[in-house]
């Protein structure tokens, strides 16, 4: 998943903060079937991630309210949720699912990063709580061992990467350099487009991981200088910006040779940071990222809610999480993770189709099966719990530098 190219400065000290509330005490069983449904969060409230934390955050919010306005869920009103901060370090973001749990929640949002939930999904789905991420795009998850609790709403890099591949392709690029960050999706997002970019005729000159946590990233940039590419993707997160400066010194820009990213690089700021006084030099790159369905009413209630909201990325789908999650407590009669959690794929699919909580609660009272469609798009869960289709949202940088959407396009998975 994704990361903020921002830094915290409060980073150290919030960390340590966490750990020491939280203590090092195991998890803890939810109290099932006690008729309220709990939400918690574990999401990036300082860290790498943490310009992400706030749409994911609000709109959580966003839905619980939604859900409490359309009666709750079994006739009771959705409490506060239970807030904790992934912080964008796997120990912090674990001791974090442990507060959560200790709390007796029925339900998991996050981690944002792909790396952050790993460090914790065991925790989680092994107390039987359901796990619901909005971001978490890692192939990893698709397989992972986690007795069908873990869900997630955006869809897996697997459909990403041939999408970054055909954008490369559809440019005319024909030896690509891939570099990307060595944690899940890193590897899983270059993996699957290198595959894409060698079955549409691409010489894939370099494929290499890095440390993300390195503190020079010159090897990097030789490596890729090296290998003669007329295009580079880089798969990255906050570090991204030293290996695109170096791109730039190195005669690598976006004026030489095509430059690429991926969702963790999608960022207004990226152009100043890159390149403070001149973001014009990074004007030309591209990149893909998980995209929603065009909602304008949804935008426009989430600002109206929470109005210093700038960034809304991911924010649909963590809505979506928290819905599906309602719903599927409704069409169970139970907020106890084990009877809910049968429900979770099937409301997605194969019923009437509605787009909201009240339209879809109604229907479940009058005994009819529905097919919520979210406001991030169609859902359509596999039985992996995840998005069947993945709409994907291909971005670029126009002369002065700036954010622009270029087109959108969809993949789908197999059946």
């Amino acid at each position: 998943m994704k990361a903020s190219i921002r830094r915290s400065a409060v980073f150290a000290s919030a960390a340590a903060l966490v750990i020491a509330v939280c203590g090092t005490t195991g998890t803890a069983q939810a109290d099932p079937g006690d008729g309220e449904l709990q939400f918690g969060y574990v999401l990036p409230e300082t860290g790498q991630l943490a310009y992400l934390g706030p749409p994911q955050i609000e709109s959580l919010k966003f839905a619980i309210e939604k859900i409490n306005d359309a009666g709750g869920v079994l006739g009771k009103s959705v409490p506060n949720v239970v807030a904790s901060d992934e912080a964008g370090q796997e120990a912090v973001a674990a001791q974090s699912a442990d507060r959560v749990l200790s709390a007796g929640v029925d339900a998991v949002i996050g981690a944002a990063a792909s790396g952050m939930s790993l460090a914790f999904i065991d925790r989680v789905t092994g107390a039987g709580v359901v796990q619901c991420s909005g971001s978490n795009t890692a192939p990893t998850f698709t397989d992972y061992e986690d007795d069908g609790y873990y869900f997630r709403t955006v869809p897996s890099d697997a459909l990403q990467g041939p999408i970054l591949a055909d954008t490369v392709r559809d440019d005319g690029h024909d030896r690509v350099a891939l570099v990307a960050r060595a944690d899940d999706y890193g590897r899983g997002l270059m993996e699957a487009t290198r595959k894409s970019l060698e079955e549409r005729g691409a010489t894939v000159t370099l494929a290499e991981t890095y440390d993300p946590k390195a503190t020079n990233f010159d090897q990097v940039v030789r490596q890729m200088d090296n290998s003669r590419p007329d295009a580079a993707v880089v798969i990255a997160f906050e570090e991204g910006t030293q290996i695109l400066q170096g791109m730039l010194e190195s005669g690598l820009g976006p004026d030489q040779i095509g430059v690429y990213g991926a969702d963790g690089l999608r960022s207004e700021e990226l152009p100043s940071l890159v390149s403070p006084g001149q973001p014009e030099r990074l004007s030309g790159m591209k990149g893909t990222a998980p995209a929603s369905a065009e909602n304008e009413q949804y935008v426009n209630d989430l600002k109206e809610f929470a109005p210093d909201l700038k960034e809304l990325q991911f924010a649909p789908q963590v809505f979506d999480c928290v819905t599906t999650i309602a719903l599927a407590a409704e069409k169970a009669e139970s907020d106890d993770p084990r009877e809910y959690v049968k429900e979770m794929n099937g409301i997605t699919r194969d019923g009437e189709k509605c787009n909201s909580f009240a339209a879809c609660k109604e229907l479940i009272a009058d005994g009819r099966d529905i097919d919520y469609d979210g406001v991030s798009g169609p859902l359509e869960f596999t039985d992996k719990g995840e998005p069947r289709q993945a709409t994907i949202e291909v971005y670029g940088y126009n002369d002065e530098g700036q954010l622009e959407t270029l087109r959108t396009e969809t993949s789908r998975g197999v059946e």
